[in-house]
């Protein structure tokens, strides 16, 4: 409920709006969170999670939830070529300063996950820990393919049973386990009113920058991006059904880091919702850990 968190709007440097969600107290000596969804998801994603983490009744502490150009309630870009990386990761930074937001610990799902590996290295002081959510250096093509295939193609829908009975049909083999009342709140989170009718809550043109993905050409690994995480914690969650972040991945990653910690979700694939109480109480024991080891820097 909109209650539940203050709305924040911030002008990136081109004068488009972005939308903010804060949860929870300002100040303080927790670490506040920042949350950065997926591709094409918004700070909604986050509600339960970031509900948790700023009413926990030791360590309250302040929750932001971004919605990124063309998502959720952010401006859509008149020019589909800025939804790239380097804008969206400028946008963040942007945020984050109007915001008042100091070393944080940060949530990133899938492409939220890429831009908190690039924010170190080109803003190491804004980390004190991340949490990559099913995202690594490694990102495996059959999944980048398969979110392809229908971000900017799904149609509207009339009601939301109709959304719900798309999203079941997209995500039903990534997510088995879920109820009717999860794919309901599901549907509730990814899609909007628009002209009379129920739309995805992104601008279609997404779509255009998954064009030159090439199902010869894996992408480039990360391995630089996430190597510059090395002075903070670092949490890595892999739905167990994913096709994006592979188990192999993981094992690398975690003999480069033998500090990681690692969280695997059975029964979801990518990604990891971060809805059920066992994730929320890990994120919510790792995120005391960064503070801790922020406590002991000092």
């Amino acid at each position: 409920m909109p209650s539940d968190y203050a709305s924040h709007f911030v002008s990136a440097q081109d004068g488009l709006k972005l939308h903010v969600r804060a949860y929870g107290p300002g100040g303080g000596e927790n670490l506040p969170v920042v949350c950065l969804p997926g591709l094409a998801r918004t700070s909604a994603d986050f509600h339960e999670l970031a509900l948790a983490l700023s009413r926990h009744t030791e360590t309250p502490r302040r929750v932001i939830a971004m919605d990124y150009r063309g998502r959720g309630r952010s401006d859509y870009d008149p020019n589909p070529a800025n939804y790239n990386l380097a804008v969206e990761l400028n946008d963040v930074l942007t945020a984050l300063t109007a915001l008042g937001i100091g070393p944080a610990v940060f949530v990133g799902t899938s492409r939220g996950g890429i831009l908190t590996m690039l924010l170190a290295t080109v803003s190491p002081a804004a980390l004190a820990g991340a949490v990559l959510n099913d995202i690594g250096p490694v990102i495996e093509l059959q999944g980048l393919i398969r979110i392809k295939s229908y971000v900017g193609k799904m149609p509207p829908s009339k009601s939301y049973d109709e959304a719900t009975a798309i999203l079941r049909r997209l995500f039903g083999a990534q997510f088995p386990k879920l109820t009717s009342e999860d794919w309901v709140d599901y549907a509730r989170r990814s899609f909007e009113q628009r002209d009379g009718k129920l739309v995805p809550s992104y601008d279609p043109m997404l779509a255009k920058i998954l064009e030159g993905i090439d199902p010869e050409r894996p992408p480039a690994p990360l391995w630089n991006a996430f190597d510059a995480l090395a002075a903070v914690p670092v949490m890595v969650i892999r739905g167990a059904l994913s096709d994006l972040l592979s188990a192999e991945t993981v094992a690398a990653m975690r003999q480069r880091r033998p500090d990681l910690e690692v969280m695997e979700v059975p029964d979801q694939g990518h990604a990891p919702l971060l809805t059920d109480a066992a994730s929320i109480r890990r994120i919510a024991a790792f995120v005391l850990r960064c503070d801790r080891a922020r406590a002991d820097v000092r």
